[in-house]
């Protein structure tokens, strides 16, 4: 188990709409968190069936179409923000909208440019871009402050939108932040190698998450999002954060997280690491945790204020 030099102490809370206990060792730029919880409990937002909704598509000068969804209700609002080539209509964005519709709270979901419903050209697609189309939902859609939860990709992009709009962005949830990721796994790389890719133009990377087996990265992909790295310098990000993590994550280790905790400046983070959970995060007992823990935010903003 990871141990950190600063001090920590452990506190107990109760969530207040799901029954569960979690525990927490909180410490300044470092922390672990522990969730115990019952496994006989169900989420009782889970629906029976699903109600199909139309998508609407935000236009925007001189770039393409972004399909999304978006559940009216309270503030704040919840912002779901997919991973590298997902859309709106996985597991994870699905069952949030469902919970953040039991709860009467607002929620966003989207498909980034080139992606799903969206617009675009997918091999056009940089970090650079779907950054910008982050910023466009928020700015044209979000109202009121907002819990962001990125996941992979998402998570990296979602501390790119909380830097720039700090006064929209109230919280944030990375599950399975892939912070730099790509570049630093790049970079990791021989020099051979590195050259091989170079001269081909595109990294092939195996994967079990695609049909082919495969993820096939642009090299000038890659180029591009090293102007968007943020593990070299602090994060100036001052809001609450929560990181949650599969250990058995075999596309960003999980050490990403600490990493990300140790970076940024705030200093209410929290880290919860499971143990058997993959990249996806999208098993029951995940989608647990993921809600719970917008629960819990949801929870701690509104009695703050």
């Amino acid at each position: 188990m990871a141990t950190f030099g600063t001090a920590a102490f452990a506190a107990w809370a109760p969530c207040r709409s799901l029954g569960w206990t979690t525990v927490s060792f909180v410490s300044h730029r470092g922390l672990s968190a522990l969730l115990a919880r019952n496994p006989m409990l169900a989420p009782s937002w889970l629906p029976a069936c699903r109600q199909k909704s139309t998508v609407s598509f935000l236009s925007r000068p001189d770039l393409p179409k972004l399909a999304y969804k978006k559940l009216k209700g309270k503030s704040p609002g919840i912002i779901f923000i997919p991973g590298y080539l997902s859309n709106m209509n996985g597991t994870k964005a699905l069952e949030i909208e469902e919970f953040c519709k039991s709860l009467g709270h607002a929620f966003i979901r989207f498909d980034y440019s080139g992606v799903g419903n969206s617009d675009g050209i997918l091999e056009e697609g940089t970090v650079g871009k779907w950054r910008k189309d982050v910023l466009s939902i928020i700015d044209s859609l979000a109202d009121g402050p907002q819990i962001l939860v990125g996941s992979s990709l998402g998570g990296w992009l979602m501390f790119h939108a909380a830097i720039a709009r700090p006064e929209k962005v109230a919280a944030l949830i990375g599950i399975a932040t892939a912070a730099d990721s790509l570049v630093t796994q790049f970079n990791q790389l021989s020099v051979e190698v590195k050259k091989e890719i170079e001269m081909k133009g595109e990294w092939v990377i195996p994967t079990k998450y695609t049909e082919e087996g495969t993820y096939h990265i642009q090299y000038s992909f890659i180029k591009e999002a090293e102007h968007h790295c943020l593990l070299h310098s602090p994060i100036p990000v001052n809001c609450p954060i929560r990181l949650l993590h599969g250990m058995k994550d075999d596309i960003v280790p999980w050490h990403t997280s600490l990493q990300v905790a140790d970076r940024v400046i705030s200093t209410d983070v929290d880290i919860v690491l499971r143990k058997d959970s993959d990249h996806r995060m999208k098993e029951k007992a995940d989608i647990q945790l993921i809600v719970y823990t917008i629960d819990d935010l949801i929870d701690k903003l509104t009695t703050s204020t």
